[in-house]
């Protein structure tokens, strides 16, 4: 399938790429099918990546994984939470969380209550909203990269 996007131009993505989300994701609940894009010569391992909206090409979410900034992000969440992603086990299991990149970078933040799950054997994922305080809607991270950058 070819989409034309507002950030990558215009690319193809096979049909094993793309994740569907049965409830949509938070604020956009038509958008379901989506792709995960990033840097090809960073690979997977890339910092921030995109979630690409299929269903809307002029949106792309940037995400990442949250234990590059929180090492010990771990939240608890019922497990009727996770039904429309399938059966989740720890091998087959993707957390991202979504980020806020403002103008002034120094002010970029995670969502670390709301994070999204995918289930990547079975291409589906949904977005949740985890119930404890610990985990703030913009935690802030630009230092948090910055040092990791910088070997610290």
């Amino acid at each position: 399938m070819k989409i034309k996007t507002k950030i990558f131009g215009e690319i193809e993505i096979s049909e094993e790429k793309i994740v569907t989300f049965q409830d949509g994701i938070i604020g956009f609940p038509e958008m379901k099918r989506f792709a995960l894009l990033h840097d090809e010569e960073r690979g997977s391992g890339a910092g921030v990546r995109f979630l690409q909206s299929l269903d809307e090409p002029g949106f792309a979410m940037p995400v990442m994984d949250p234990l590059a900034v929180k090492p010990d992000y771990d939240p608890e969440v019922d497990d009727e939470l996770l039904a429309s992603a399938g059966r989740i086990t720890e091998e087959n299991l993707l957390v991202l969380v979504t980020v806020s990149i403002p103008g002034d970078l120094t002010q970029m933040s995670v969502n670390l209550q709301g994070p999204i799950i995918i289930n990547i054997d079975e291409h589906k994922a949904c977005q949740l909203i985890v119930e404890n305080s610990n985990y703030p809607v913009k935690f802030p991270v630009y230092d948090i990269l910055q040092a990791r950058k910088a070997g610290v």
